[in-house]
């Protein structure tokens, strides 16, 4: 007797699959000898292929997008699409920075890579100050305008010295913050909250605004932003602008809102346009570079 025996399932996606090898195959080779394809679509695909085998991209991707942003193009960190970094303005500062960070901010070291992936890092960052930069919606003389005036920021902010002291310091915010964080942060304050760094009670930079209610014991409750804390005591900026000490082991509550801020969302106070000015204003805020 004769048995039959049916193909196997997965014979059907192979042969698939092995058509989808021999057309990728064709489009390369096309694109490698100069057939078929426009001479637009083969560079893109030429610069694609090329890019995709680049280690320092890889490398990119998997240590620095997370706040660069996948396209280098900013995020809780700054853009590095820019022709002259400030911190790094040669390779060899570009890979001291890659392995050991940068003092006093959020970038930290890389000291678990290698040599040669630092290289092959700082090869990559330095090709992104090729890149056209990204324009920013929104005309910044009139988000000026609006930050001095409709949106009351000066209340809680400073630029060069002028302003409030509620809120972190804006003078060159537009250098280490990226668009889109920088527009999530007045639509989504909250979601826009930094992370704490490795030490939670030397938080850097706008994580030390955290929103603290402590309850003394007298019964009263104090609100107020984080300035510092160790393991003994809390200072805080309370809502007149006062400076208070508290001793932690004084108080009848401490509690810390993570994942919220003091700011006031925008979203239902500004118009689209409005935004999109305010953001450009901010963006165009970058200290001395």
């Amino acid at each position: 007797m004769t048995v039959r025996h049916s193909p196997p399932a997965s014979q059907p996606t192979s042969i698939m699959r092995t058509k989808d090898s021999f057309a990728l195959i064709a489009i390369q080779a096309a694109v490698l000898t100069g057939c078929l394809v426009p001479q637009g679509a083969k560079n893109a695909l030429r610069e694609q292929i090329v890019d995709e085998a680049s280690p320092g991209k890889r490398l990119f991707q998997g240590h620095c997008a997370r706040c660069h942003g996948i396209q280098a193009t900013g995020g809780f960190g700054p853009s590095l699409a820019q022709p002259k970094l400030r911190s790094a303005p040669d390779e060899a500062a570009l890979i001291r920075v890659i392995r050991n960070g940068i003092p006093d901010s959020a970038m930290p070291g890389a000291w678990q890579i290698s040599d040669r992936d630092a290289r092959q890092l700082a090869a990559y960052v330095r090709t992104l100050g090729k890149v056209e930069p990204r324009a920013v919606p929104g005309d910044a003389a009139r988000g000026r305008a609006i930050y001095e005036g409709k949106g009351t920021c000066a209340t809680c902010h400073r630029i060069r010295r002028q302003g409030g002291a509620q809120g972190p310091d804006l003078t060159d915010v537009g250098r280490r913050r990226g668009v889109d964080y920088l527009r999530q942060s007045l639509v989504d304050p909250g979601a826009a909250q930094p992370e704490v760094g490795g030490d939670p009670h030397s938080p850097p930079g706008y994580a030390q605004f955290l929103p603290v209610r402590a309850m003394i014991a007298e019964g009263r409750e104090i609100q107020g932003v984080r300035l510092n804390e160790d393991d003994f005591t809390i200072q805080l900026r309370d809502a007149d602008n006062r400076i208070q000490s508290l001793r932690k082991g004084e108080l009848r509550a401490l509690q810390k809102e993570f994942g919220k801020s003091p700011m006031p969302s925008y979203e239902n106070v500004l118009s689209a346009s409005e935004l999109d000015d305010l953001v450009a204003y901010l963006a165009s805020l970058r200290g001395d570079e």
